[in-house]
């Protein structure tokens, strides 16, 4: 498991807190389908960020692995029952209202039909992604994949105009 350094986000905003802020631990899960493409949603209205793309994913309750935390989140987020979904990277994401570690999970089988069930939006992407904005957070995770796919150097985001 590999982990990048900490990516700061707004700088210019002032922070929430102390310096020295408590960590929020959180489980991201890629699905990943047969031909490659990956799930994004957005992020639920009335919550920091609300409508950016990202992974699905949330808190770890006190006591959860990561795998346990995400099997619970994606089951009561967007209704499916994930398989295996060890840790692949993490990231430090210094956010204006908190400081969070992500822990990026690969999700190659689930069942059930994903339903979103938070109000949020649901898309099957490849890259570059179209959809916009995108979570701070989730650019790294898009150029780890660009990198995996032999396309490093060319922008995870396909922009328009």
């Amino acid at each position: 498991m590999a982990a990048a350094g900490v990516l700061v986000v707004d700088q210019a905003q002032e922070r929430t807190g102390s310096l020295d802020r408590p960590i929020v631990e959180v489980a991201v899960g890629i699905l990943i389908a047969p031909d490659a493409s990956f799930l994004m949603t957005t992020r639920p209205p009335g919550k920091v960020y609300a409508d950016h793309w990202e992974f699905p994913g949330g808190k770890l309750e006190v006591g959860e692995s990561v795998e346990q935390a995400l099997r619970r989140e994606l089951q009561e987020e967007i209704g499916v029952t994930i398989g295996p979904a060890p840790v692949w990277r993490t990231q430090l994401v210094d956010y204006p209202h908190a400081l969070v570690r992500l822990h990026f999970c690969k999700v190659r089988t689930w069942s059930g039909e994903i339903h979103m069930r938070e109000g949020q939006r649901f898309g099957w992407q490849r890259l570059p992604v179209g959809c916009t904005p995108v979570l701070a957070g989730t650019l790294p995770v898009l150029e780890w994949l660009a990198m995996e796919q032999g396309i490093a150097g060319a922008p995870p985001i396909r922009c328009n105009g």
